[in-house]
């Protein structure tokens, strides 16, 4: 009997020694990918100067030969994209770490709607957001043409010499840790010291689950493939006011559609007081890039059938008699939902004439 015991402690013991010794394995292989060298990276060459801005926010014009000596990351961006708004607080979180010490960070907003042309706009955006660093407005695509991006948010590293050494397009942990590793390199291999401090990435930006893909309007981006999301039977009609029939809205993540709505390019107008959207989607919150097409409009937001509670209201909502009401005027990101519970849910949006919707997005 005690010799099963010792046999049973003994066998025990060896577990736990092997367990920690793949573990150590394991820990020193994720360490080692996770190391960078700069022999090991990239030099895609001389970056691209900044061409055809037509403006600058928060600095006097930039040229990257003027850069040359410090490290210079280049972001891509606009301001009604999600994915870029969720990666603002990261950048500026590198520009608080190693703003000072070697680092330039260049926003360079490149519109995706034509509403964000307007220097107003993005200047609004701008200060909505708290950004410090430059911005560049690249109304035309030449400086996105240059570099030949493809991609919203994406950025591009620049060593002390002026060569590009890396590249990364999106938004997830893994990417920005390894934006913040290669930044460290090059700031070393150019002889700047490095803050005692680095960016926790989690702590900066919130993750969620999976999530409803984005989805567009207008039947411009029907033809470019960008919707097919669409669930009325009646489909789209270029240039033309369409009453719509809701008659199933059993599929998710498919945008039914109710009244009259105008069919343009890349949005949908509101044509009456009973102009609605059904859309079930999994997601914690929602977010429209939206306008009142050159006027004031509201429209009223419901969840699963319900009023939305005030732990359900998205930042843009307010409660007028229990109902959630959101105000529509510029063109911008309205969040419209930020609900209590992470899931599947169906919104319903009931729109008053002149809403203009381009997108929906969720977090």
């Amino acid at each position: 009997m005690k010799l099963n015991i010792y046999m049973i402690v003994f066998g025990v013991i060896a577990a736990i020694i092997v367990i920690a010794a793949l573990s150590t394995i394991f820990f020193n292989q994720n360490l080692a990918s996770a190391s960078v060298s700069l022999a090991n990276l990239t030099n895609y060459g001389p970056a691209p100067n900044f061409q055809g801005i037509s403006a600058w926010i928060n600095s006097q014009p930039l040229n990257i030969s003027q850069l040359k000596g410090k490290i210079v990351l280049v972001d891509f961006w606009t301001y009604s994209c999600i994915n870029c708004i969720r990666t603002i607080p990261f950048l500026e979180a590198l520009q608080s770490e190693y703003g000072n010490n070697g680092l330039v960070i260049v926003g360079v907003h490149t519109p995706e709607f034509q509403f964000e042309h307007n220097l107003t706009n993005v200047e609004n955006a701008v200060k909505r957001f708290n950004i410090t660093y430059p911005v560049a407005l690249d109304n035309n695509y030449s400086t996105w043409d240059a570099y030949g991006n493809e991609y919203w948010p994406a950025d591009y590293l620049i060593d002390q010499n002026g060569d590009i050494r890396y590249k990364s397009f999106g938004e997830s942990p893994t990417s920005f840790n390894q934006t913040q590793k290669i930044i460290q390199e090059l700031l070393e291999s150019a002889n700047y010291t490095l803050p005692s401090n680095v960016v926790n990435v989690r702590d900066v930006l919130n993750f969620t689950q999976e999530i409803s893909p984005e989805m567009y309007f207008g039947w411009e981006e029907l033809a470019s493939g960008r919707t097919n999301y669409f669930g009325n039977l009646a489909g789209f009609e270029p240039d033309n006011i369409t009453d719509y029939v809701i008659t199933n809205t059993s599929q998710a993540d498919t945008i039914y559609m109710g009244g009259k709505w105008y069919n343009d390019p890349y949005s949908m107008i509101a044509e009456s007081n009973r102009s609605k959207i059904i859309l079930i989607y999994r997601a914690k919150s929602v977010n429209v890039v939206a306008s009142g097409n050159g006027k004031n409009t509201s429209i009223s937001v419901t969840l699963d059938g319900q009023n939305l509670s005030h732990d359900d209201l998205g930042s843009d909502d307010h409660l007028v008699n229990g109902t959630a009401i959101v105000n529509i005027s510029a063109p911008r990101l309205y969040n419209i939902v930020n609900a209590s519970s992470y899931g599947w849910h169906t919104l319903e949006i009931n729109a008053n004439p002149n809403f203009k919707i381009y997108t929906f997005t969720f977090g």
